[in-house]
Formats: structure tokens, sequence, C-alpha cells
């Protein structure tokens, strides 16, 4: 079947074969949500629990993300703007802070995961967060950080997002943030790593 082929094709990290495959399910009629949420999504889930479970690690999850979008670049036009309804994530590292591969791999396994995603890049300051969640209707602001000494403005970030009034979920995450401190700034979930980021997320779109 094209759409286990499409599935295969991401966890094996072969963009050709993941091209043929979706277009071949797209040729035969096969509901683009379908090759979506089985082919595409289901591949990067089961990504996901690899990399948590640590048999798959960094690189390959990178290979595998970019080999995904691959086929979401091919059945975008065909969405209609259908995000699946899994939500719309702003992400960014927070204000001090230029680090990024964490949250570069956040951000692809959202997208993989079928969140509409915003990616503001790095030295985010507390105001574009909340100026880019008004304006896209997030769900979900996610916030980077790598070193010690940014970790006050993760606080003041979630702090100024609480003061906002607007209606969305804070989830935090890096090397040196914990469940503990999650809490202690009042952030809505922290997540170790991206698979569980994108669990996280989940779950908090249905709270």
């Amino acid at each position: 079947m094209s759409v286990q082929k499409i599935y295969d094709a991401i966890l094996e990290f072969e963009d050709e074969e993941v091209e043929e495959a979706v277009q071949e399910a797209i040729d035969a009629g096969v509901d683009t949500s379908v090759i979506l949420n089985e082919g595409l999504i289901g591949a990067m889930d089961e990504v996901g629990r690899m990399f948590s479970a640590g048999t798959l690690f960094v690189p390959e999850m990178l290979m595998a993300a970019n080999v995904m979008k691959v086929g979401l670049d091919m059945i975008k036009p065909l969405l209609k703007g259908d995000n699946s309804g899994r939500g719309i994530v702003v992400i960014g590292t927070v204000a001090g802070d230029r680090h990024d591969i964490g949250k570069n791999l956040v951000s692809m396994m959202m997208e993989g995961a079928g969140f509409e995603v915003t990616d503001l890049g790095i030295d985010v300051p507390a105001e574009k967060f909340i100026e880019v969640a008004k304006e896209k209707n997030a769900d979900l602001i996610c916030l980077s950080a790598l070193l010690t000494t940014t970790m006050a403005a993760m606080g003041e970030t979630v702090a100024a997002i609480k003061k906002s009034g607007l209606p969305v979920k804070t989830m935090v995450g890096g090397a040196p943030v914990g469940q503990d401190f999650a809490n202690d700034i009042g952030a809505d979930g922290y997540a170790p790593d991206a698979g569980e980021a994108v669990m996280l997320g989940r779950n908090l779109m249905a709270s």
C-alpha cells in the first residue's frame, strides 16, 4: 500500500522513495488526510518514540524530518489550509540566547506531527512571542533556552504571556530547564526532548 510505503521510506530516510510513494498515493486518489496522518505523521510519531527510547539519535531524527518535509511539501497545496486540527505553534529561543539546535529539532518534529509552526528563531523578546501569537491565533508558545543565564528571560517571557491575557499554553525546554523550573515560572509544560515535546503539545491541546 502506498501509505505504508511513505511510512517506511521516512523511517529509512529515503527522500526519492517518499516522493514516489506520495505521488502514487495522490494518483490513486488516497485522501490527503490519510497520506498526512497515517503516512507522514505516523512515521514521525514513530521517530519521536524511537528518539525518546534512545534507539534513534539527533542525526537520524533530522534526516527523517527532512524526508518527511519532502512529502509534506507535495501535499500542502491539496490540504486547503487544513492543519489537521492539531494546533498552531509559535516557537523561539528566548532573549539573550542564540542557541537553536534543540529548538530547531522541536520545530521540525512539531511540524512533522501536523502542527502549524511559526519559528521566530533566536534571541526573541517576550513582546515578539506575544505579537506573533496574537497574529497567528496560536494555541501554544514554545520557549527554548540553553544558557543558565537566560533562564530568567524564560521566566519573564512566561510572565509577560500570562499578563497579556492571551489564551495560549506555554511549553519550555532546553538543557538547563527541568520540570521544577517550569513549575516555578508557571509554564504549562516542560519537555526534555523533541519527541516528548510533540506528546506534550498534543496533551496541552486536549486539556
